[in-house]
């Protein structure tokens, strides 16, 4: 990906270059009706913090207004929280928005359900497109002008996909660590994909689906944690194709709580192991897809970037390496425990080049995490205990300032099982052994990694990361 990259900058052509894109154009004769219907669907669980904002941005999209429905989902249990949506629903709706308040009597699905529900109204059946905008999203008035164009001109394209840009991207070192990460998601993995193969995973939020192909595919599925990839897959395997814009941007917000975090990237790493697992033989039958696709799809998509790397990340950094120490009749090659990881890991920065400088910051967190992935990933291939546990990401959006102006600054009481996180502390304390044997009876001098890992294991496992919330 990363040859293919260079080569995308160098030579490539811009999404707007590769497709037919020209704005539309107002018809003296149709008026707005030469605008396709476009429904806004915004789900949302008890966000309290955010929802005013992502239903502004939504209700603030330049659009002709007869054209456009702006759908919240809203799965809340807290019923104050329920009656503040309502009443922001019927704020912009009393200024003319055509704006609807959607609720059901149950959390089916969750997301994948809340947005199938959603689908099934009747005014749906008059639109075109659907935009999807999780509680945090804020795009700009002119999404809909930059998106729409790719689909109304080329009808093979199912899908058009924008960049998420972090509005709290510097709250702490966690969340710069995450920004790192998602800026190489979207600046390489997608960029690739959408360039080569026309497929990528799908974000599940900032972007718009054509209403005809999400249908052809199947619709929203909820047999795993990750319906966005799963109608991903399911709209490729039916021959149509996406495009990835990655000019567009849509400010959003990073997870800021270790705890948050934590949930979010089980989900993440364990529903794409799951939905491989479910779907690996229907794409190798399927006889849409050109063989190519298909391999991209298995061996590209799913078992290196969903699987292999994170399984291969924590035992090759943090069991193989430190058991090498304990062995010494086991030797790893310099290319293989130096140079091959440098490259791959200088390919990872280049996303975020204003982060360079925390690039050991990252690696340590990173392999910290891929404990967490890993243990997330066979879950999802076994189909284990916590394989469909959904637990919606926290947002805080302006409340850790707000508490801030309010209060004076005081230790926030958690308690100690709250802050403890015993599996890293029992590797750290592995990764400690083995630096101190090192030392004492080693010649690689691995423990000068293997003191910093530990202590990166140790900061994480008493649970000094991320933001901390005053209780209120």
């Amino acid at each position: 990906m990363g040859v293919v990259i260079v080569l995308l900058k160098l030579f490539g052509r811009k999404p707007e270059k590769r497709y037919k894109w020209e704005p539309i154009k107002d018809d003296l004769e149709m008026g707005n009706l030469s605008y396709p219907m476009v429904l806004v669907q915004i789900p949302m669980y008890n966000e309290k913090e955010v929802y005013q904002l992502s239903i502004g941005a939504a209700c603030g999209l330049s659009w002709p207004s007869d054209r456009i429905i702006i759908q919240v989902l809203d799965d809340s249990t807290d019923p104050t929280i329920k009656d503040l949506v309502e009443l922001e629903c019927q704020r912009w709706a009393s200024k003319g928005i055509n704006i609807k308040y959607e609720i059901r009597d149950n959390r089916n699905g969750y997301k994948a359900g809340a947005l199938k529900e959603g689908m099934k109204r009747n005014y749906v059946k008059h639109c075109d497109y659907v935009a999807i905008f999780d509680a945090d999203f804020q795009p700009e008035p002119d999404f809909l002008w930059r998106t729409i164009p790719f689909l109304v001109h080329n009808p093979e394209i199912a899908l058009v996909q924008s960049r998420w840009k972090f509005v709290n991207a510097d709250e702490c070192l966690m969340t710069r660590m995450q920004e790192m990460s998602l800026d190489y998601h979207f600046t390489v993995e997608q960029e690739v994909g959408s360039s080569t193969y026309a497929f990528f995973g799908f974000n599940g939020t900032a972007g718009v689906w054509r209403i005809a192909a999400l249908n052809e595919a199947g619709g929203w599925k909820d047999r795993t944690t990750v319906e966005d990839m799963d109608l991903a897959v399911r709209a490729t395997l039916k021959g149509w194709k996406f495009v990835y814009v990655g000019s567009l941007k849509v400010k959003n917000e990073l997870p800021s709580t270790f705890k948050a975090y934590r949930y979010q990237q089980h989900r993440w790493s364990c529903g794409p192991a799951n939905l491989f697992r479910k779907m690996v033989m229907e794409i190798i039958k399927n006889k849409k897809v050109n063989l190519w696709k298909k391999v991209h799809v298995i061996y590209n998509f799913f078992f290196v970037r969903k699987i292999v790397a994170h399984i291969v990340t924590f035992v090759f950094y943090c069991v193989v390496i430190p058991t090498t120490v304990l062995v010494p009749e086991v030797e790893i090659p310099k290319w293989g425990s130096v140079y091959i990881p440098s490259i791959i890991t200088l390919l990872n920065a280049v996303g975020t080049p204003r982060s360079l400088h925390l690039l050991v910051f990252w690696i340590l967190f990173e392999n910290v995490m891929s404990l967490h992935r890993t243990k997330a990933t066979f879950i999802g291939l076994l189909e284990a205990g916590r394989v469909n546990e959904w637990v919606v990401t926290e947002k805080l959006g302006d409340a850790l300032k707000a508490k801030a102006a309010f209060k004076a600054p005081k230790k926030p009481r958690l308690r100690i099982g709250e802050r403890l996180h015993l599996l890293e502390l029992g590797v750290g304390a592995y990764l400690f052994f083995c630096a101190c044997y090192d030392v004492a009876f080693g010649k690689n001098h691995y423990f000068i990694y293997l003191y910093l890992q530990a202590i990166a294991f140790f900061v994480v496992g008493f649970g000094h990361v991320g933001t901390f919330v005053p209780n209120s």
